[in-house]
């Protein structure tokens, strides 16, 4: 009994904020565990299915197809803000003002995107693009087709995800998540048993079973708990677009370097090494994604918390969160290194013998492990609060370094695609060491010109 009390008082003591998110850090643990299993049932089901070939061409032909959504120019974040910012003085007209302008502006953007792409993807000749063989050119077309098809319609509905997580819920949208990898996890077992070796039939899979969540997520949660601020045209006024996309631009600009520095690693092994290269590549950078994931979920409910923290003045609370969260990545750090000790013996458990990963590559993963972690620690903050502009341009420089230094690494001292990690932690260098200073100016009032903006 002792236990179950301790259990209960620490999920209801604190400040409301702190017990909201506990709860959804707990929500979203058991949540993302299930999803880190499924994550990892799906990788050797996939790449038993195709080959390491076939699955690496998979690969970066879908982070290819994600760059597209920085079409969305920082609208998602600009609305995340905003709308925190409106729950915070529970302005609910001004919210639904924020959704409905978000939803048919992106509308419109991704109409647009989508019949340009239907124009010039006849064009293109995506067997050169990814370095496989000319014959699958006329599939690998189709199925690019299909798979921006989907995507297109996910940009939009995506948006209830952001809408969740403003209310400082994030739990649900991780829900969304895990819900459609199990639906591809089903699908794709059942796919391996009726037919054999069809990247179009993974590609179906994997793009429609996050679309079909999403409806539905949209519909339930709209007809329900926020049918208040659901999308209308009579809510859409155009004057919210300016204070969306004024903090969306910046966002705009910072999803464009992460664009460049975490989703472009795929396209450049792929052309130095050959896509087989990627499926390795990627089973490390799935491993090393499991404390990523888990601090992701410790830090998820409070960028909105920050917003609701700042809007009302009550900077202590930020503090101890902050204090709180560094002693936790320092166990992360212990973590990471235990993983770096045992990473060969898990991944011939996981994936069997027939793939080899350097023990070089599972190292320069550790380390862009708990080089991310930290930043996202103070960056997190830095983004709910809105002062966003020295990310900008940091974000900025470390966008024109990451390609190059990953190609010098991976091609010019012959490391592989171990080079092309490190070019990407050498690109984060400028978020690890600024964005903690950023945020001790900022909490203690010492923020002045670009630190403050």
């Amino acid at each position: 009994m002792k236990g179950l009390n301790r259990i209960k008082s620490f999920f209801t003591k604190g400040h409301s904020r702190t017990i909201l998110a506990k709860k959804n850090i707990a929500t979203s643990i058991g949540i993302k565990g299930v999803s880190i299993l499924i994550s990892f049932l799906l990788v050797p089901l996939t790449l038993d299915y195709l080959n390491p070939t076939k699955y690496g061409i998979w690969l970066t032909l879908s982070s290819v197809v994600g760059w597209l959504s920085f079409f969305d120019i920082g609208l998602g974040n600009g609305l995340r803000n905003k709308l925190a910012e409106a729950f915070a003085i529970k302005d609910m007209k001004l919210a639904k003002n924020y959704v409905s302008t978000t939803y048919l502006i992106l509308t419109l953007i991704m109409g647009g995107v989508f019949v340009l792409f239907l124009i010039i993807n006849p064009f293109l000749n995506w067997a050169s693009l990814l370095n496989t063989a000319p014959e699958m050119a006329t599939e690998l077309g189709r199925i690019v087709l299909i798979v921006f098809t989907f995507f297109s319609l996910l940009f939009v509905l995506k948006l209830i995800g952001t809408i969740l997580t403003a209310a400082q819920l994030p739990a649900y949208n991780n829900a969304f998540n895990s819900l459609a990898s199990l639906i591809s996890l089903i699908s794709i077992y059942i796919i391996t048993k009726i037919s054999n070796d069809s990247l179009l039939y993974i590609s179906i899979v994997y793009s429609a079973a996050p679309v079909v969540v999403f409806i539905v997520a949209s519909f339930y949660f709209f007809k329900g708990k926020y049918k208040l601020i659901k999308p209308s045209l009579a809510s859409v006024d155009f004057k919210y677009l300016k204070p969306l996309a004024g903090l969306g631009v910046k966002f705009f600009v910072l999803r464009i370097s992460v664009l460049v520095i975490f989703s472009t690693d795929n396209m450049i092994i792929t052309r130095i090494l050959g896509p087989a290269e990627v499926t390795p590549y990627n089973i490390a950078y799935k491993y090393f994604g499991i404390p990523i994931m888990a601090f992701s979920i410790l830090l998820s409910p409070f960028w909105s918390a920050y917003t609701d923290a700042i809007t009302l003045n009550e900077s202590k609370w930020i503090k101890r969160s902050i204090n709180k969260l560094i002693k936790i990545w320092l166990i992360f750090v212990g973590g990471i290194v235990i993983m770096v000790i045992i990473s060969n013996q898990f991944y011939v458990f996981w994936i069997g013998d027939k793939i080899k990963i350097p023990l070089l590559l599972s190292f320069f993963m550790a380390i862009y492990a708990l080089m991310l972690t930290w930043s996202q620690l103070f960056v997190n903050f830095i983004n709910g609060v809105g002062k966003i502009k020295l990310q900008m341009y940091y974000g900025i420089i470390a966008m024109i370094i990451n390609i190059p230094a990953s190609i010098f690494f991976a091609r010019n001292l012959g490391m592989g695609s171990a080079g092309v990690i490190l070019g990407t932690c050498t690109s984060l260098v400028f978020g690890f060491v600024l964005s903690p200073i950023q945020y001790y100016k900022i909490i203690n009032n010492r923020a002045k010109g670009i630190w403050d903006k």
